[in-house]
């Protein structure tokens, strides 16, 4: 079976996490070619002096590259070399999509522009991706996930109202959501194309896409005047939409809007028979709001008596109606039968780390449905491989490494 991008040829250009928006794409059955510089490479491949051993793995390996680089071939070109700026227009005129992360002013000064490109490509879809936006007062200036995270109002969305300090979210989620947009945004331009026959130019951005993500809470602060104030574990008005620790320090979430329906049930569940009938919980609005604070005291007491996967097996046991779910860590996420039964966890046979775990792809497709087949590519690992296929000769191929075009 083939992929519902099958035959769409994508150029990635860019680094850090935005080439994620590539391997999303290439999940999907596009080709992929990932264009990096002969001496540097994607930044990523770098991010060892930032991170350390959290980033390393064997064979010289970087766990963040690898997880935003799989389904791709990787081609060096230096683009400061006019020959490797020809090579780049043969692959532009023979190709989909051309995207990339970088400053606009410094793909003009590559000859790798929209005006420039779209000369050899009439039909291509050019994506750009950028911090702050194409537009304003920022649009050239230099920034990464945190700083969306923090213009963006993510920062202070984070947290427990108790704690007033923001909170940076780790994993670079403002930088995968902006991934996620531009594949988003590709896919549109695809169909546009093949509806009305042109290509475009499409731009997204860090800030633009982490707001898109928190549209239902920036729209509730204008339609009220005033933002939802920060979650808070021992003030919150409804005790079953809440979280508490368990014996083992693990944690187990209760989400229950509807607490009048599931209050008896909830109680007996948890061994407190007594406070069903309690006329100081008997009713969301006139007793457990008015008491949560007590009521919340008597939860964590109770919560704290058995482990989390204890009371994990009673409530399913009981066949509970009300809203659980036990707050994962990361490796537990990787492990949880729900994720892996719908290939949202997914395995991987990699050549180098053997048969691994890595998120799939969360979009099923009943007749081309998307798939992993590729590991993220050494530097410059298909060098050769493409431009073979671009009908240059390994004399040709020879002549462009000693001029240091590729």
């Amino acid at each position: 079976m083939t992929g519902p991008l099958d035959g769409i040829r994508v150029l990635d250009c860019a680094s850090f996490q935005a080439s994620a928006a590539g391997y999303m794409l290439g999940d999907l059955g596009a080709e992929v070619i990932k264009i990096e510089d002969p001496v540097r490479g994607d930044n990523y491949r770098g991010m060892t002096q930032m991170y350390g051993d959290a980033m390393s793995l064997p064979g010289g390996r970087l766990a963040g590259f690898e997880s935003a680089n799989r389904n791709k071939r990787s081609i060096t070109l230096d683009l400061k070399n006019e020959k490797g700026r020809q090579v780049l227009r043969g692959l532009v005129e023979r190709s989909d999509v051309f995207y990339t992360n970088l400053r606009k002013s410094v793909m003009c000064q590559l000859g790798a522009d929209y005006r420039t490109l779209v000369r050899y490509n009439p039909r291509l879809i050019y994506a750009a991706s950028s911090v702050y936006g194409p537009e304003g007062p920022l649009a050239e200036k230099r920034g990464f996930d945190q700083t969306a995270q923090a213009r963006s109002g993510l920062m202070f969305a984070m947290g427990d109202r108790g704690n007033p300090e923001p909170v940076q979210v780790m994993a670079g989620i403002c930088d995968q959501m902006a991934a996620i947009i531009l594949a988003y945004g590709v896919v549109v331009a695809l169909l546009v194309r093949e509806r009305l026959g042109f290509g475009q130019e499409i731009e997204v951005s860090l800030l633009g896409s982490s707001i898109h993500l928190q549209a239902t809470g920036i729209n509730v602060a204008s339609l009220r005047g005033k933002p939802w104030v920060r979650h808070s574990r021992t003030r919150t008005r409804n005790p079953l939409s809440n979280h508490y620790r368990c014996a083992d320090g693990k944690w187990l979430l209760l989400s229950e809007l509807q607490s009048d329906r599931v209050w008896p049930e909830f109680c007996h569940a948890l061994g407190l028979e007594a406070l069903a009938d309690d006329p100081r919980f008997a009713t969301a609005m006139g007793g457990r709001r008015e008491h949560a604070t007590e009521l919340i005291a008597i939860l964590d007491k109770a919560f704290a008596t058995r482990d989390r996967d204890e009371w994990v097996s009673i409530f399913e046991k009981r066949g509970v109606e009300f809203a659980y779910s036990p707050v994962h860590d990361y490796n537990e996420v990787l492990s949880d039968p729900q994720a892996l039964e719908n290939e949202y966890i997914t395995d991987f046979d990699h050549p180098v780390f053997g048969r691994i775990k890595l998120a799939g792809c969360p979009i099923k497709f009943s007749e081309t449905p998307a798939q992993i087949y590729r590991e993220a590519p050494e530097h410059g690992q298909h060098t050769e491989e493409i431009l073979l296929e671009e009908g240059y000769s390994w004399q040709d191929i020879s002549q462009l490494r000693e001029e240091g075009a590729i």
